[in-house]
């Protein structure tokens, strides 16, 4: 197994090069990579919105307005048929899905039918939902009533259709700003995401989003004054229409209903300035269809005013001094400058099919993000440097290998990550410290198991050789339930949170790939060029050589101290309960930068208070100048929320710089609790069906009773503690379940290979043997990986601060649990060995393990 062929020497190294060449971008500036020979690859990874700034919007279509809309039309459509044919007919309306009519002449109702049939007609429903569907049906409930009902069917292909219309109307929103490489695209079925990254003014990004900006020209009625028409009734196809808000008060037009002209005729729209007044306005040109049709209503109606119209509001009524012929004219109102070149934007890029309501926003500033960038480089390189450090105190030599195969693991993660484009987010980072900490057990498992043999007699040779192969097991076991976990995160997460299971799922992969070929080609090569006799040592090499622990007798103890504490859990679970963040109660968190000194934490608290918005806390975030504002949930449906979040903007933004906005409507903080909840189910019940396929029903409810009883104890943290419970927790306690498992399996491992040997050993013993075997692994494992932990804790900022001290408290409980729940446990299901004695491995025979019936002495292990 010590021997590698050219070929496989050649492609291991390959990889490695590959991956610094494909990592190697992401460490130069812009300048230094234009700088690169064509060759060489220029892609770096992207950074998430919590890294460099910007903002993450999820719209909703409104399907309340597609109903309306389909209704009037169908109402519309129902009023022409019935003219087209000659026929009679009096209340024509409609309300909710039912359009219905009444046929005055009852010889006429088979013919009216026969008309009103062309909109019960199948339709093609489109690519994405395929098929035909039928939008209405045609009944007759009373003599010469009939009645439309449109189908929810056709409602839903109307909303598919609306939201593929908004993805292209946004993206050319979006794209008019100038913002580099937006995320846009379809949630779900009626939902769109819309990501843009460095972007620093959300606001203005939300107003453009959800504004429809349906333009539309209209004819002043003259017949009677706004005032009378407000006071009795508007004349028949007349109605009442406001001023924009910018005016107050509010100024009434009675305008005719049906629009002259509308802005689907505009062909080009930009921003200018007025030559009399020098103030901001909007020209627009109309195709040539749009300019005789205008120039013909001008001309018809000079002297008289006419309005313009945006989304139901008034924005200017000019009157018709001269025929307007040339196809193009000018809005002007109260606009800025910013507003004049966001109506272009928004008349350039045609209007919205439906409303879009913003379900969600995640917003943060550039400095809070770069902010988070240093903090994640400095923990990292720290945790690294901490990790490195340790493990060549603990190895000497060998720790330098492991250290390398570390570095090589980790510049493949970077690399792979480069190549498939994926997101780097905090979490992410957060992700590769931990991986970085967690890879070391795959090393550390490979030189125990090396000494041990070692000390079983075998020759330096053969133990390096059994020591690879009786650990491949053992590593595969423990990183793919490690795998499982992550896996079902990025299935079931969000954002963020897919972003860390991405990162982990790679990093598992490079590590046992790592392991198995890097480190297995350097000891090779070293053995092969030094013929060396003895193994190298470190400072930490003999630590429990010669440990006997009486573990097992602890475990009445260990089962009563962890039962009270899981029970304390659950009941402070239901009486004081966790500190929900918005992710699963809905709401807003807003961040704030105070301009000058620290943030004044009392008086933001007061000024808000006056908002009438409910509860708000307000706390320090961090830095003193750092504050983080809480505001709860609105009701009254997502919108809400934004107008809780503007009000609080609106108070604060002259004396504070709003760094990051968290806003979360009731819909999805529901969904994502539920996603939650499935995710921790959905890991541990396919991680116990791997575990009971690979081991015995035995291993796999002691594995996941000692999960249940990490997870409830760390549910308990979060209960003492008050500790914000949000995504990012439910990322971390999937990674604990990850964790511990892995503990977990490596001592059932080596519990199940003891059953084998020693079949005469009471089980007690044969416990405390295969526990104190692989003291020395959990014990290395643990400490590296909180090294990481405590560096990502320290150094990492307040933005992971709750996320990495569930870490790092699920790591101690993890390794608690596997050796004083996890395999005394066993004793209570009344283990025995004869599943296992079918076959000793021939491994075992050759090193003389069969012949040890009876066992060795505990002191001898």
């Amino acid at each position: 197994m010590l021997y590698f062929s050219r070929w496989k020497t050649t492609l291991i190294w390959l990889a490695i090069f590959a991956s610094v060449i494909f990592a190697a971008p992401n460490l130069l500036s812009q300048q230094q990579l234009e700088a690169l020979p064509d060759w060489m690859p220029k892609e770096q990874l992207t950074l998430g919105l919590d890294l460099q700034g910007g903002s993450h919007i999820l719209l909703r279509v409104e399907r309340a307005d597609i109903e309306k809309e389909r209704l009037e039309t169908v109402v519309d459509d129902m009023r022409r048929l019935l003219r087209d044919e000659g026929i009679g007919y009096t209340g024509l309306s409609g309300t909710g899905l039912v359009a219905q009519v009444r046929i005055r002449d009852d010889a006429n109702i088979d013919k009216a039918k026969e008309a009103l049939a062309e909109l019960t007609q199948l339709v093609n429903a489109g690519l994405l939902s395929g098929g035909a569907i039928r939008e209405a049906v045609l009944d007759e409930p009373q003599p010469g009533l009939l009645r439309l009902t449109l189908t929810e069917e056709g409602i839903d292909n109307r909303i598919s259709s609306a939201v593929s219309q908004s993805i292209e109307v946004v993206r050319r929103r979006v794209d008019e700003l100038g913002t580099t490489e937006p995320v846009i695209q379809r949630q779900g079925a009626d939902r769109i995401l819309v990501q843009v990254p460095g972007f620093d003014d959300p606001e203005r990004l939300k107003d453009i989003l959800n504004q429809t900006a349906k333009l539309t020209f209209h004819l002043v009625d003259r017949t009677m004054s706004p005032e009378d028409a407000l006071r009795g009734r508007p004349p028949v196809g007349s109605e009442i229409f406001y001023s924009t808000d910018d005016e107050d008060p509010l100024i009434p037009y009675l305008l005719k209903s049906r629009a002259i002209i509308s802005g689907d005729s505009l062909v080009d729209a930009q921003p200018g300035f007025d030559q009399r007044t020098n103030e901001p306005i909007v020209t627009f040109r109309f195709d040539t269809a749009g300019a005789q049709r205008f120039g013909q209503i001008t001309q018809q109606n000079v002297g008289y005013p006419f309005a313009v119209v945006l989304d139901d509001a008034v924005i200017t009524a000019p009157v018709i001094n001269e025929p307007i012929l040339g196809g193009s004219g000018q809005i002007s109102g109260n606009f800025s400058v910013e507003t004049a070149n966001d109506l272009a934007v928004l008349l350039r890029a045609g209007a919205l099919p439906a409303t879009l309501f913003v379900m969600e926003e995640r917003t943060v500033g550039p400095s809070l993000g770069a902010d988070s960038i240093a903090a994640g480089e400095t923990a990292g390189l720290i945790g690294a440097a901490l990790v490195i450090i340790f493990i060549f105190v603990a190895y000497g030599f060998l720790g330098i290998i492991a250290n390398l195969a570390l570095i090589f693991n980790v510049t493949m993660i970077i690399a792979l990550l480069t190549v498939i484009g994926a997101t780097l987010t905090l979490p992410g980072i957060a992700g590769i410290v931990l991986t970085v900490g967690m890879a070391v057990d795959s090393n550390v498992l490979i030189y125990e198991r090396i000494r041990e043999e070692r000390r079983g007699g075998r020759s330096l040779i053969q133990a390096i050789d059994a020591g690879f192969q009786r650990a491949f097991s053992t590593i595969l076991d423990a990183n793919i339930t490690t795998l499982i976990a992550a896996v079902i995160l990025f299935y079931l997460g969000s954002g963020p949170v897919r972003g860390f299971a991405v990162t982990l799922a790679i990093g598992i992969m490079t590590t046992v790939f790592t392991a198995f070929t890097v480190t297995r080609w350097m000891i090779a090569e070293w053995v092969r060029r030094r013929r060396p006799k003895v193994l190298p040592k470190g400072l930490l090499t003999n630590l429990f050589n010669n440990a006997h622990y009486k573990f097992m007798w602890l475990r009445k103890a260990a089962f009563s101290l962890s039962a009270a504490a899981a029970l304390a859990s659950l009941v402070g679970f239901g009486t004081i309960g966790m500190n929900y963040g918005i992710d699963f109660t809905g709401g807003s968190s807003i961040v704030a930068k105070s301009k000058s000194g620290p943030a004044n934490v009392g008086d933001i608290r007061g000024r808000l208070s006056n908002l009438n918005l409910g509860s708000i806390q307000v706390q320090e975030f961090g830095k003193p100048e750092f504050v983080q504002i809480r505001v709860q949930p609105q009701g009254g449906g997502e919108n809400a929320e934004q107008t809780a979040v503007a009000k609080v903007r609106g108070d604060l933004e002259t004396d504070y710089n709003i760094e990051s906005v968290d806003s979360v409507g009731p819909v999805i903080s529901g969904e994502l609790a539920q996603a939650g909840a499935i995710a921790l189910l959905a890991s541990l019940f396919a991680i116990l069906i791997y575990i009971w396929f690979r081991f015995e029903w035995q291993f796999a409810l002691g594995a996941i009773i000692a999960t249940v009883n990490d997870v409830v104890l760390t549910i308990g943290m979060f209960v003492v503690t008050q500790i914000e419970f949000n995504l990012s927790s439910i990322a971390a306690v999937l990674t604990i379940i990850g964790y511990s498992l892995n503990d977990t399996v490596v001592v059932y491992d080596r519990v199940r290979e003891n059953l084998r040997r020693y079949k005469k050993m009471s089980l007690p013993d044969l416990l405390d043997l295969s526990v104190n075997q692989m003291l020395s692994r959990t014990v290395l494992t643990s400490v590296t990986t909180l090294l990481a932990l405590f560096a990502l804790y320290i150094f990492g900022g307040e933005v992971i601060a709750s996320f990495t001290f569930a870490m790092i408290f699920g790591v101690v409980i993890g390794t608690f649990s596997s050796t004083f729940i996890a395999a005394p446990v066993l004793i209570l299901f009344k283990l025995r060995g004869e599943s296992f004695q079918a076959g000793i491995g021939k491994d075992d025979k050759e090193s003389g393990d069969g012949k040890a019936d009876k066992g060795p002495a505990p002191d001898a292990a």
